[in-house]
């Protein structure tokens, strides 16, 4: 679930199958270097601390969230309401100019939020944003019908309902330190009905998609909440 080294194993579908319970608690492996390059850089330059934190933010996943989002808006892009299409350029390794404005776009829609948050110090709220937006990918699991076989798929078989419950539960507990995280659920709830009527169902490439896109609402979330204060 991200790129930071492990030592060698066998994965067995076992495996796979405890991986989504635990998907939102690798939102804390995530923010912690994300948090910790801003908070170091931020009394110094507030651009370059947003800048070294979404660099730590795709490096430690790899960009793999990216490529998810480049993979769903290309095949959006060529599909032209055709689901055979639609899965055939998702599935094409290569890129094409959809996937590469979606990912320049989202890249610097991420940089100026964090900008923002960056300067309002809100280092609680950046930590805990990964954590709420992987929740996503267990809500949708369990709501969505698998688009086409992959690592989505391999992963549905560890997803129950109560992992879900008990993650929503602790983000209304976090939620009282933090209001704007409940922002995840129109989240969670426009992502499931946007896939639902464009991509007919869920996979790997449109989990990566929502989590990109739900923690850029995230952090939108956090900025209007300091807007309004």
């Amino acid at each position: 679930m991200t790129r930071l080294p492990l030592p060698a194993s066998l994965a067995r579908q076992a495996d796979f199958d405890r991986v989504m319970a635990w998907l939102p608690a690798t939102g804390l492996v995530v923010g912690l270097p994300v948090t910790v390059m801003a908070w170091a850089v931020a009394p110094h330059d507030a651009w370059v601390a947003a800048l070294l934190g979404l660099l730590a933010w795709i490096a430690v996943t790899g960009a793999l969230h990216l490529d998810g989002l480049a993979d769903v808006t290309d095949g959006l892009g060529a599909a032209h309401g055709d689901p055979a299409r639609l899965s055939k350029v998702m599935a094409d390794p290569h890129v094409g100019s959809f996937g590469v404005v979606a990912i320049a776009a989202q890249v610097a829609t991420k940089l100026v939020l964090l900008h923002a948050v960056v300067e309002a110090q809100n280092w609680l709220a950046l930590l805990l944003i990964p954590l709420a937006a992987r929740i996503g990918p267990v809500a949708w699991t369990l709501s969505l019908p698998s688009l086409h076989g992959g690592l989505g798929s391999r992963l549905r078989a560890g997803a129950h309902r109560v992992h879900l419950l008990a993650w929503l539960t602790l983000l209304a507990a976090l939620s009282v330190v933090v209001p704007p995280l409940l922002a995840l659920v129109p989240a969670l709830a426009g992502w499931h009905f946007f896939v639902a009527r464009r991509l007919g169902g869920i996979s790997g490439d449109s989990h990566g998609a929502g989590i990109e896109l739900t923690e850029t609402w995230l952090l939108l979330s956090i900025i209007a909440a300091g807007w309004v204060r």
